[in-house]
């Protein structure tokens, strides 16, 4: 796995727009995994991401749907893996959703490996205040193309 490659954010609003501005990045099949204590911001940057590949999205937590389905330039798939292991989450037909779209998933670290080997992993951590420290990483395949496209957004 990669070094990771950190970015700090203010407010839950720059949370949003450091997901906004990586929307760009993203193609149908690519895999976000996001792995953060609750209320460290996975929600606020998805509602980036969301509002970068379609203006009007209305993101709201998929925890109990598991998965909430948001169009635009690329589909975007928000998936929750709170309450389920990899092998449920294997049932979930991640592939269906990864051939329309990007798959965005929140406690992303219970994907199957399978699906971590070509991921963006971004872990958020809560600092002081509405401080978070997002640490981007990748094994590998597209998800060191979307690592690298992290690194050049501000």
């Amino acid at each position: 796995m990669s070094a990771p490659l950190e970015k700090r954010t203010t407010s839950p609003a720059a949370t949003e727009r450091l997901g906004e501005r990586f929307a760009a990045s993203l193609e149908t099949g690519d895999v976000v995994a996001l792995r953060g204590e609750l209320g460290a911001g996975k929600t606020r940057f998805v509602t980036g991401l969301a509002r970068g590949l379609t203006p009007a999205a209305r993101v709201r937590s998929p925890s109990f749907t598991l998965v909430n389905e948001y169009a635009g330039r690329v589909p975007l798939f928000h998936l929750d893996l709170y309450r389920l292991d990899a092998r449920e989450a294997e049932r979930l037909g991640l592939e269906e959703y990864a051939e329309r779209g990007a798959l965005v998933v929140e406690w992303g670290e219970r994907l199957p490996a399978a699906w971590l080997a070509g991921a963006l992993m971004l872990a958020f951590t809560v600092g002081e205040g509405d401080e978070r420290t997002i640490a981007a990483s990748a094994w590998g395949g597209r998800g060191r193309e979307l690592l690298e496209a992290w690194r050049g957004i501000d």
